[in-house]
């Protein structure tokens, strides 16, 4: 009988089979041929897996069955211990969501109308842009703009 395990305890796991194994994050995209963010998000228990791609994901870290498991089940996504969250990496994201969210959220309704981006029918994408005074991290959100339909 396999113990259940849920998302967050799988995504532990995982992150720290991926550090001993020295297996990158794209090395593992690569294998189940998944955007590097996705399945990022989607180890870490944001995003249900195929079972093909838990299989593949839970041979290539030695993961027990367990945590196979726990990669296909719909996650609670977004969810967090505290609303404010403590991360420095993280907490910099919410931070500049909220210095900069209002002006985006005018500049959206002002070019597309009254909407949304989709978070759903989304793409995401990190990477690095050299620079002279240090090098910059560009993160692109990439949405579909939905109407509101009122």
């Amino acid at each position: 009988m396999n113990l259940m395990i849920s998302k967050t305890e799988a995504g532990e796991i995982i992150s720290r089979a991926r550090f001993r194994s020295g297996i990158s994050w794209s090395e593992i995209a690569g294998k189940i041929g998944k955007p590097v963010v996705w399945t990022t998000a989607a180890l870490l228990g944001q995003h249900p897996m195929r079972e093909e791609d838990a299989r593949k994901v839970g041979e290539m870290l030695k993961l027990d069955d367990g945590v196979v498991e726990a990669l296909q089940v719909q996650p609670y996504r977004g969810a967090s211990d505290s609303l404010i969250p403590t991360d420095p990496t993280i907490y910099r994201f919410y931070e500049a969501l909220r210095v900069y969210g209002p002006a985006l959220k005018e500049l959206i309704h002002e070019e597309f109308g009254d909407g949304i981006m989709s978070a759903i029918n989304f793409t995401v994408d990190v990477r690095r842009r050299p620079d002279p005074g240090g090098d910059r991290v560009v993160v692109t959100l990439d949405g579909k703009f939905l109407e509101y339909q009122w």
